[in-house]
């Protein structure tokens, strides 16, 4: 892995779940979520290392429909903001860490 990712996945790792501090106030530990979909990633590829959010388990996989973006993306983005708004709320996180 690439110094430059590591220190992306450390920093995002530090913010947490992206959804639960920017929704609820709180810290969960994420995953590393790869934004999927145009401009990011082709049919059924995920996005470089840059374009890469923090979810926590119940947020990237395992909440639901509408809860977990995996279990249905369009609601989960109604819900919780769009995965560009994602990615820009941790970018600007990450030029403050």
């Amino acid at each position: 892995m690439k110094a430059a990712t590591r220190r992306r996945y450390d920093a995002l790792t530090r913010i947490g779940c992206c959804v639960c501090r920017r929704e609820f106030g709180i810290y969960t530990p994420p995953a590393i979520h790869h934004l999927r979909g145009h401009p990011w990633s082709g049919a059924g590829q995920r996005a470089n290392d840059e374009h890469t959010i923090g979810l926590c388990s119940r947020h990237h996989q395992d909440g639901g429909y509408g809860v977990a973006y995996h279990a249905g993306p369009a609601e989960f983005e109604r819900r919780y903001g769009t995965q560009a708004e994602l990615l820009a709320w941790c970018n600007a996180r990450l030029k403050m860490v």
